[in-house]
């Protein structure tokens, strides 16, 4: 017989389980240190019932895009529901000013997060509106920050997720 403890029916023991979840958060944590490996990481947090995948991008400071590009996700959550699609709103440029914290949609926003989609901010953009500026950007606290938006794009193409420039 080797040296390894045998399992009773195949059974996963006490200390296999520990061992496991220490190595699954070892394998989490280091993906996401690695630059531009996060989204793909998040990949999980879908449902299990997720049929469609979408990618609202907005690039755009109108009010009337900010409204359609709320509009448009709200619309699918109504259609198909939480649980059968998953929706991210990709911020860059002047589009940002969706997500600022003293945004006129920031009840909009909040509720669309509260029902699983999710906004992300293009840090690019940000660093360059801060350096110009020369003050910092108040964001909204339920953002995502990703270091480029139009590669957060890709990254979400690459994984299914259909694309939608409202």
């Amino acid at each position: 017989m080797s040296g390894k403890r045998q399992r009773r029916n195949g059974a996963e023991t006490p200390a296999d389980a520990s061992r496991r979840r220490v190595i699954q958060a070892s394998i989490l944590a280091a993906v996401a240190a690695v630059p531009g490996a996060a989204p793909a990481a998040e990949a999980a947090a879908e449902g299990p019932f997720t049929e469609h995948r979408l990618a609202l991008q907005l690039s755009d400071r109108e009010a009337a895009k900010q409204a359609l590009v709320l509009s448009v996700a709200n619309n699918l959550l109504k259609e198909y529901g939480p649980d059968r699609i998953a929706i991210e709103v990709v911020c860059f440029g002047p589009g940002i000013d969706l997500l600022r914290r003293e945004s006129e949609n920031t009840v909009r926003v909040d509720s669309l997060v509260a029902q699983g989609v999710r906004f992300d901010v293009c840090m690019n953009t940000v660093e360059t509106v801060e350096r110009e500026t020369g003050a910092p950007v108040a964001l909204n606290p339920n953002t995502h920050p990703v270091r480029a938006g139009v590669a957060q794009i890709l990254a979400l193409t690459a994984r299914g997720y259909t694309l939608v420039r409202p």
